[in-house]
């Protein structure tokens, strides 16, 4: 009989792990012997719940379904840029001297333009607005910070007054508990693959 039980536990964890390879999240299996017993562990990802979504009408459901459109537009390249960020800053440290670190910086300051100057462009209004957000979220700093370290504080001035005209700011703020709840909900079901 122990052996039917075995078989069966062993059966049915695979299936919830074939079940969840669709998923990019792993779950971890373990098992302990205790005095002949079996004990089975899981080790599940952390998981945020969000209540159901209540709309008054068509129209909030509608804006709703913008947003979740826009910042799935918009969250990739505020992961890219992120990363970009990192990996420029992670070079720089292995650097000898200024004058190298200048040079890979200018480097860094070509390829990023080259590389996302033209995806930028296609960008809706409102998901410029997001992208300013998110890319203060993913990296603690605000667009107008970044852009200031790599084309100086004259030309980073010059492009936040450049967003004003088509009515973003480079120095906005993330406020995740505020204004930007919403926004923050949906990355993080993004994040989970919710959505």
């Amino acid at each position: 009989m122990k052996k039917y039980y075995i078989l069966f536990v062993l059966f049915l964890l695979g299936g919830c792990l074939a079940w969840g390879q669709g998923s990019k999240r792993v779950i971890y299996y373990t098992a302990t012997f205790v005095d002949g017993d079996t004990i089975y562990n899981a080790y599940l990802p952390e998981t945020i719940v969000f209540g159901p979504l209540k709309f008054k009408n068509d129209k909030e459901r509608q804006e709703y379904t913008k947003l979740v459109r826009d910042v799935k537009k918009a969250l990739p390249y505020a992961n890219l840029v992120s990363q970009n960020i990192i990996e420029t800053y992670e070079m720089m440290e292995t650097l000898p001297d200024k004058k190298a670190k200048q040079k890979h910086l200018e480097q860094a300051q070509k390829y990023i333009m080259a590389e996302y100057k033209p995806k930028m462009k296609k960008l809706t209004k409102n998901q410029g607005k997001i992208l300013v957000k998110l890319i203060d979220r993913q990296t603690n700093s605000s667009t107008y910070d970044i852009v200031k370290s790599l084309v100086g504080p004259l030309r980073a001035t010059i492009y936040n007054t450049f967003a004003g005209i088509f009515g973003n700011n480079l120095k906005t703020e993330y406020d995740p508990e505020g204004k930007d709840k919403m926004i923050e909900r949906i990355v993080v079901e993004i994040e989970q693959g919710k959505l």
